[in-house]
């Protein structure tokens, strides 16, 4: 009987070559995943796992990447095969879910089409019986209205129903070995216990192995046997998944685990990747509840900052020739928000928490209810009033990229506000004060200069930080503005919005659908749900105490690691 692997990988090099240099991304990489086995790859951005993948997919650039070592599946070198070969093995044995479905789906061509294409290529099936293998697919990978996913185009559907199709393309011809890029990164919390339980669960139906890549080391402890953590290219730690979480040998693994804040006690400032790689971590600082006790008492004895009276916001879509179609985004919302608090607002994708952000920054305006910001009703103000109100409350955004123009160097993009609301003298301040601003928020001031395509996710998030914190305003809107980041960087990010706040006196109104970051950066949380609050009150009495079974549902997908 053979018992070598279904995938072994040995001593793994690849370098890239551009006309200036060439740069090494793997160095030496070597592992196993046995058959009906999960292998766990975790480390951060620009660590080499997605190039890993690439590489036994067989989908490097040949023009400018070079691969040494050795990859053997079932018993083939991969590296030798000619592309004939290679590609009856791709997509028919190994197959891959890429980390974004949007992308990777052609939006110009129905789901049902794009499955059904991957079956007539792989296999000698009918078109016929093909369809009916594609509806079945659906139903497997648990989509609530298949002949529906089957006639839509991508936009049409979620995140999550995105992500289900691209997963039924990944098996549609039965893989032995299933490659997993990052495939919940953007997904809620709930969503992506669906999908991990979705893929555990097709794992067992049809035996095969799957390589999950991801950055999270709590998620792919609930779904992998072993767990190989990469770091700049290079291996780490490699081990069983038990192992690794209770016996971690190297401070980088330690650091990963450690990063994520915690659901049972409060610190003051997140434990970073370099915090424990320069032996610092002895000095993690609780919060206690007496800190926390006297804290409240000092912010909730002054008048709100903010007074949000039954809000209500609705869109419209036309249903049939004259009709309208009436969709309540967010519905009889009612807070108060206190200066120097943190408000953390929490719910799934869909539920009304960014319309509910864009209703209080008077991007959208409300159908019903009163917005009272220091005791005046913003819904009933001027533009005019508006503009110089812009000053006052800001917004971080989600995606910093997609924020900052592409063509304006950083130095300028974070001048730009000043200029608009006429801050300072002239511009030779202007840029003192953005110099002193990048430092703030960990930055070099050689930075200036440079475009945004230039700089890390971390690194762009930085930069959005100090545009909204260059007007000085009150109050800070975050809308989502770490859920696309590793662990580690969402650490740092989270420490230098605290940090701000202290020092700058901010109130934040923190918008996030993972409620252990939630959790860890608020006073008061408000959890809602289909426009409306679901529950509200101390963070840390909600986590504790639940309520509702729609918190108690989100607080039990919190990835809790082993």
């Amino acid at each position: 009987m053979d018992t070598s692997p279904l995938l072994s990988v040995k001593n793994l090099n690849v370098s890239f070559s551009s006309q200036r240099k060439e740069t090494q991304v793997l160095f030496d990489i070597s592992f196993d995943i046995n058959s009906n086995e999960i292998l766990g790859v975790v480390g951060e951005s620009g660590s080499g796992k997605s190039v890993t993948s690439l590489a036994i997919m067989g989908l490097l650039p040949s023009k400018n990447a070079e691969v040494s070592g050795k990859i053997f599946y079932d018993n083939q070198a991969l590296l030798d095969l000619d592309k004939k070969k290679l590609r009856s093995i791709r997509g028919n044995e190994i197959a891959m879910i890429f980390q974004e479905p949007m992308s990777s789906l052609n939006p110009s061509m129905k789901c049902g089409k794009q499955v059904i294409e991957i079956l007539l290529q792989h296999t000698k099936i009918s078109k016929l019986d093909a369809k009916k293998e594609v509806l079945s697919l659906f139903e497997k990978v648990k989509l609530p209205d298949v002949s529906r996913a089957y006639n839509s185009y991508p936009h049409e559907l979620s995140g999550g129903q995105k992500q289900r199709i691209m997963i039924a393309m990944a098996i549609a011809c039965k893989p032995k070995l299933l490659i997993a890029d990052e495939p919940t990164t953007a997904l809620d919390v709930t969503v992506q216990k669906e999908i991990i339980a979705l893929l555990k669960e097709l794992q067992k139906e049809f035996e095969m192995s799957i390589l999950f890549i991801s950055h999270d080391l709590s998620l792919v402890s609930e779904i992998a046997d072993n767990v190989l953590v990469v770091y700049q290219g290079k291996m780490v730690e490699y081990n069983s998944t038990q192992e690794i979480f209770t016996n971690p040998q190297k401070e980088y693994t330690k650091a990963l685990i450690s990063a994520r804040p915690s659901l049972d006690v409060r610190l003051k400032k997140l434990p970073t990747i370099s915090d424990f790689l320069n032996a610092q971590n002895d000095e993690i600082q609780l919060i206690s509840k007496e800190d926390r006790k006297e804290h409240h008492k000092e912010i909730y004895s002054k008048p709100p900052l903010l007074e949000v009276k039954n809000v209500e916001k609705s869109f419209f879509t036309k249903a049939g020739l004259f009709g309208k179609k009436e969709f309540k985004a967010v519905d009889k919302v009612s807070f108060q928000l206190f200066e120097g608090e943190t408000l953390g607002l929490v719910g799934e994708s869909g539920c009304g928490k960014s319309t509910l952000g864009n209703t209080i920054l008077q991007l959208d305006k409300a159908n019903q209810g009163e917005i009272l910001y220091r005791g005046q009703d913003i819904t009933k103000i001027s533009s005019s009033q508006i503009r110089s109100l812009r000053k006052e409350i800001q917004l971080i955004f989600q995606d910093p990229f997609a924020s900052l123009n592409p063509r304006l160097p950083i130095g300028k993009a974070i001048m730009e506000p000043m200029k608009a609301h006429n801050l300072y003298a002239d511009d030779k301040e202007r840029k003192e004060k953005v110099i002193s601003l990048l430092e703030r928020v960990g930055l070099d001031p050689s930075y200036f200069n440079r475009y945004p395509h230039e700089f890390s996710g971390g690194q762009r998030q930085r930069i959005g930080i100090a545009r909204t914190i260059a007007l000085q305003p009150k109050l800070i809107i975050c809308d989502e503005s770490v859920s696309a980041l590793d662990i580690s960087v969402q650490a740092q990010v989270l420490n230098l919005l605290n940090e701000l706040k202290e020092n700058f006196g901010f109130t934040y109104i923190f918008i996030s659908h993972d409620l252990a970051v939630v959790k860890y950066m608020s006073d008061q949380l408000l959890v809602m749900n289909k426009g409306k609050i679901e529950e509200k009150g101390d963070a840390d009495l909600i986590y504790e105490n639940p309520q509702k079974a729609y918190t108690k549902k989100l607080i039990d997908a919190i990835p809790k690691g082993i």
